[in-house]
Parts: structure tokens; C-alpha cells; sequence
């Protein structure tokens, strides 16, 4: 049982990152479209926030596998 919850915390995990990365992968393009001059700076940001929504969800799923492996 408690691997079946951990694997739905995992996987919920990757979905909420996908889903940021997703938005925010789509507001830079629409912000990028908006004022081309800036795209630079806008694509910068946008790695370092993919990044960090990424770490987020490593983190996430470790804590899911590693609450697995407590019992």
C-alpha cells in the first residue's frame, strides 16, 4: 500500500513539473512574440525558472521514493 503512494506522489510530482514547464515555456513564446528585442532576457529567465521547477520535482520524487523505503 504504501508503494502505491508513493508512486502516486511521484507521479503527481512529475505532472505538476510538466504542467509548470509547460506554462512556462508558453508565456515566454507569447512574451518573446509580444517584444522580440527582449528575447534574450526572457529566454534566460525562462531556463532558470525551468531549472528551478525542475529541481522541485526531483525533489519531489525523491521524498515520494524515499517515504517508500521508511516502512
Amino acid at each position: 500500500m504504501v508503494g502505491s503512494i508513493a508512486a502516486i506522489g511521484a507521479g503527481l510530482a512529475v505532472i505538476g513539473a510538466g504542467i509548470g514547464i509547460g506554462q512556462v515555456g508558453g508565456k515566454a513564446m507569447e512574451g518573446i512574440a509580444r517584444q522580440p528585442e527582449a528575447a534574450s532576457k526572457i529566454q534566460t529567465a525562462m531556463i532558470i525558472a525551468a531549472a528551478l521547477i525542475e529541481g522541485v520535482a526531483l525533489f519531489g520524487v525523491v521524498v515520494a521514493l524515499l517515504g517508500n523505503s521508511l516502512k
